[in-house]
């Protein structure tokens, strides 16, 4: 095995995932955009937020992906390193007994071949040995001890060793997966780097009406949060949707969690950190989690995921409406979900 090259492939593993993880939380990282329909004045801009926003979630699972191949690494490399210390314990019992070992092959040689000692020697196998030393003559108790220390700390050396190459092996395959992820996350990075570049120009060609057009309102027409806070149970759910609240007006930023800006699954994951529950990073993972709900049950609280690609999620506040960071020039608001194609719903 070549355990110095193992390790350095992984220190250039680690250093590529902290480059690519540096640039994650940068300022024009990941996002959730949400498209305005086609037809509006905004429908350059709404197209091109929806490659992004594709891009955005396609991002944050990949680091959920590197984030697990990266646990898979290291717990790879911590097996390795159990298995090499077993392996370096046995050899110190057998240098510490192969002195009397070599006398005994030395003394058969020169003819001791009536006793135990002889056995042996020619023996073919572990168990062979002990069957031939058992019809033999006894060996002095000292000289027995270290031949059973010695035996055990070869067979248990051979253990050690085989287990070793096989540990290694995992950990090689797991630091390729873990780079091939990581070389993905940073292709994707590059993408959205430039497809955010195209969203800020088409945004910089609306006029100020459009601009205008574009934030809205922060709720919709007659709808009062107090009043849906006011009907709730008290509890996560609930809890989560207050907070979602109070970040109401807040800016739409790639990539962030709160509490300055948020994407779109950024903003349900802050809202149930404030309870003290964690959340996928990703609309899609946001998906996946949770208990499922059907759109005829759904309550305050619940995500509610839009989609083909499940690439966009907001909150669900009651009333058709959700509350969701939408995209850019978007301030996080109440809107319809009628505007959206439902994906699914996920109670957590």
């Amino acid at each position: 095995m070549s355990f110095p090259d193992h390790q350095r492939s992984l220190r250039r593993l680690t250093v590529t995932a902290a480059v690519t993880i540096g640039l994650l939380v940068g300022p024009s990282t990941v996002a959730g955009a949400d498209p305005v329909p086609a037809g509006d004045p905004q429908s350059q801009l709404a197209e091109l937020s929806r490659q992004s926003e594709e891009t955005t979630e396609a991002m944050h699972n990949a680091q959920i992906d590197l984030d697990a191949k990266t646990a898979a690494r290291d717990q790879a490399n911590a097996v390795l390193a159990q298995n090499q210390a077993a392996l370096d314990a046995a050899q110190t019992q057998i240098d510490a007994v192969q002195p009397t070992i070599d006398k005994i092959a030395q003394a058969n040689y020169q003819g001791a071949r009536t006793n135990r000692l002889f056995a042996l020697m020619v023996s073919n196998s572990p168990q062979q040995m002990l069957d031939q030393m058992s019809a033999l003559d006894v060996i002095s108790g000292e000289t027995r001890d270290k031949v059973d220390v010695f035996l055990s700390a070869t067979a248990a050396a051979q253990t050690a060793k085989d287990a070793s190459q096989q540990s290694a092996e995992a950990a090689r395959v797991a630091a390729e997966q873990a780079r091939a992820v990581s070389d993905d996350l940073q292709n994707k990075q590059s993408q959205l780097q430039t497809q955010i570049g195209e969203v800020m120009s088409a945004f910089g060609a609306l006029t100020g009406a459009d601009k205008a057009a574009l934030a809205g309102t922060p709720y919709p027409p007659g709808f009062d949060p107090a009043t849906i806070l006011s009907a709730l149970t008290p509890g996560s759910r609930m809890g989560a949707l207050q907070a979602a609240f109070t970040q109401i007006g807040k800016p739409y930023v790639w990539g962030a969690t709160g509490p300055d800006g948020y994407d779109c699954s950024g903003l349900m994951v802050w809202s149930y950190k404030q309870v003290g529950i964690t959340l996928p990073r990703s609309s899609q993972a946001q998906a996946a989690g949770g208990t499922p709900v059907d759109q005829k049950d759904l309550q305050p609280g619940d995500l509610v995921i839009f989609y083909p690609g499940a690439t966009h999620v907001g909150m669900y506040v009651g009333n058709g409406n959700v509350i969701h960071a939408s995209t850019f020039g978007v301030p996080v608001k109440v809107e319809s979900m009628a505007r959206w194609p439902f994906y699914g719903a996920r109670r957590y």
